[in-house]
């Protein structure tokens, strides 16, 4: 019995607005909330709604049918923001027991590539984010774009997970097939699941191009590829953004009737089942494991890490951003800590990317630039406030010398201040007590006076009557 892992990747940026250089410490708030909603409202009616309507259906349909998910936790913000429904259909598709959701970093940052601890926050965040909406504990992860190196997977395998997914590389396998499970060169247990690029890519990237010699695609069609896969070959992974259904693909393509037509094709005409990828990763033995020295994506022709690493504007946005990792981690303020997220996504350096020819057409998609110095520039901009306000608040953390010298200057004059005023009290004390002496004083010269007036009137009234 051989198996099928569907697996889908849900993913939306928050888009930064065009941020000026006369706005660096002035205004600190980057996004461009009217285009994020308008996206993403875009992509939730002309797909999410729609491919998660079909799910549904198919789950009802097919007792053998079963699908994974990846959402990141920007995407979920984004859909608590702008499209709740989506939200809600999702989490109808949690309570199945056939759906699993996969594990991966909360921004869809490249956190993996540089700092272990931020990877590892970002990892937990999500886990937390899964649990928190969906009711759900992954046990496989996948990177984002599901890079991939030996280490990256230990690291993983650290975190406690049992598999992984990966891109099936050529220039990896060598003459190796994509279609068996294998493990992580470092840790053995960590299980990695790889992707089938080509039969994947004929859904995602041609499935509505008339000029490829196999339009058009079929259920039918597809299920006989299948079919031709050497027996031996145990597991085929078909991974796929999730926007393919609808986006990327028209509905006017008939996409959704492959999508609906796809599951009963492959179970009544072949010897495949649907899996889910924990439950490959735990039933299949690994035929062996698979060296990857240096990381790997399933992005663009190369398959590496050229689409966000690959120029030296990217480099410099990359190191620029992540210089900050350390502050950041001692700083607790909340608009400080969501930014950072934000700022992490891969996108933003996508955007940067200076390929072209078929890869720049794809780097093109929904790049709300238009040139990647653009994108460059914008981020940098962004990134130089951000900046501005992490060793701010880094310093009034930790106590820069500047921040010291100030807090001791402002003892020094609280010292002064009290002194003052136990000066001022002494004074005042001695001036009330001045004045109470001074009152006494008068009113027994007063009352003195008084009394040698009234004593003569008296004798004077007495000789008076007297004489009488």
């Amino acid at each position: 019995m051989r198996r099928i892992s569907l697996y889908f990747q849900i993913h939306q940026p928050f888009r930064l607005r065009r941020y000026r250089f006369f706005d660096i410490g002035n205004d600190h708030y980057y996004y461009d909330d009217y285009l994020n909603e308008s996206i993403l409202r875009k992509v939730a009616e002309k797909s999410y709604l729609r491919a998660n309507e079909v799910m549904l259906r198919l789950l009802e349909r097919y007792e053998g049918f079963k699908v994974a998910f990846s959402v990141t936790g920007i995407a979920l913000e984004q859909f608590e923001l702008y499209a709740p429904e989506v939200l809600e259909s999702f989490r109808r598709l949690a309570a199945h027991p056939r759906v699993e959701f996969l594990a991966e970093t909360y921004a869809h940052s490249l956190a993996s590539l540089v700092n272990r601890d931020e990877f590892v926050r970002q990892v937990e965040q999500h886990k937390k984010a899964l649990k928190d909406h969906f009711g759900v504990t992954p046990g496989v992860f996948r990177n984002t774009e599901l890079i991939y190196s030996d280490e990256i997977g230990a690291m993983v395998a650290d975190m406690g997970f049992e598999g992984i997914l990966t891109e099936g590389a050529k220039h990896v396998l060598g003459w190796k097939s994509p279609n068996y499970l294998y493990c992580n060169a470092i840790n053995p247990r960590l299980k990695v699941l790889l992707k089938n690029f080509k039969m994947s890519d004929d859904i995602a990237f041609r499935f509505s191009d008339q000029n490829w010699e196999e339009w058009p695609l079929t259920a039918e069609k597809f299920a006989g590829w299948l079919r031709d896969i050497p027996p031996e070959e145990e597991i085929v992974g078909l991974f796929m953004d999730y926007e393919t259904f609808g986006e990327h693909q028209w509905e006017e393509t008939g996409i959704f009737d492959f999508l609906e037509a796809l599951p009963g094709a492959v179970l009544d005409t072949t010897d495949f089942v649907f899996s889910t990828p924990l439950e490959a990763v735990r039933e299949l033995q690994p035929v062996s494991e698979i060296s990857v020295p240096y990381p790997i994506s399933w992005a663009d022709e190369e398959r590496d890490l050229t689409a966000w690493l690959g120029n030296e504007l990217q480099d410099e946005a990359f190191q620029k951003l992540y210089a900050l990792e350390g502050k950041i981690r001692k700083i607790k303020d909340p608009a400080i800590r969501k930014d950072w997220n934000y700022l992490q996504a891969s996108d933003h350096f996508y955007y940067m990317c200076t390929k072209f020819f078929s890869d720049g057409a794809v780097h093109s998609y929904f790049n709300p630039y238009d040139s990647p110095y653009d994108a460059f520039i914008n981020f940098m901009n962004v990134l130089s406030d951000f900046e501005i306000r992490v060793n701010a608040a880094h310093a009034v953390k930790e106590g820069s010398p500047e921040v010291a010298r100030l807090n001791k200057l402002l003892k020094e004059k609280e010292k002064e201040l009290k002194a003052y005023e136990e000066e001022l009290k002494k004074y005042r004390g001695e001036r009330a007590s001045r004045k109470t002496v001074r009152k006494r004083t008068t009113k027994k010269s007063a009352g003195g006076k008084t009394s040698r007036s009234t004593s003569g009137k008296s004798n004077r009234k007495r000789s008076s009557s007297s004489g009488a």
